[in-house]
């Protein structure tokens, strides 16, 4: 029963904080777009990007949502955040000028705060991974066990 509570705190705050990110991306996307084109990686490909990421946010909260997609959910976040990780690593590593594309409160951290503050998500989500691993082999063996009851 605890697992499932903190699975639940996990999913809700990585919830909040990619539908926080979805929604400001989407309500400013000129700004975003605009941003995105002052990025020395990804100006050639900002207007693909600018659609791709608040997308597979939106779309990583609704698979946390349903209990069913909940464990796919956690994998996409740890993994969309690895990437938004490493690629803030590389351009603090880069010595380039540093524009930022990030939205909301998210805005106010400068970029090591942001990298610790994702790796804290990546350790989040992470551990919702770990967590909801045992408990689905509880569900399994909790299943039969029903299943055989019923037989017999």
């Amino acid at each position: 029963m605890k697992k499932e509570w903190i699975i639940e705190i996990i999913s809700a705050l990585l919830v909040g904080i990619f539908i926080y990110a979805a929604t400001s991306k989407i309500f400013n996307f000129p700004l975003f777009v605009a941003q995105l084109h002052t990025h020395p990686y990804l100006k050639s490909f900002a207007g693909i990007i600018a659609w791709i990421v608040p997308a597979t946010e939106l779309l990583i909260s609704l698979l946390l949502l349903l209990p069913t997609t909940r464990k796919g959910g956690l994998y996409g976040s740890a993994a969309l955040l690895i990437v938004f990780t490493v690629y803030l690593c590389l351009m603090l590593l880069s010595g380039k000028p540093l524009p930022c594309s990030c939205g909301g409160f998210i805005s106010l951290l400068n970029w090591r705060q942001h990298v610790v503050f994702n790796l804290v998500l990546i350790l989040f989500a992470i551990i919702g991974i770990r967590l909801y691993g045992n408990k689905k082999s509880y569900y399994k063996i909790s299943n039969r066990k029903k299943k055989s009851v019923r037989a017999v």
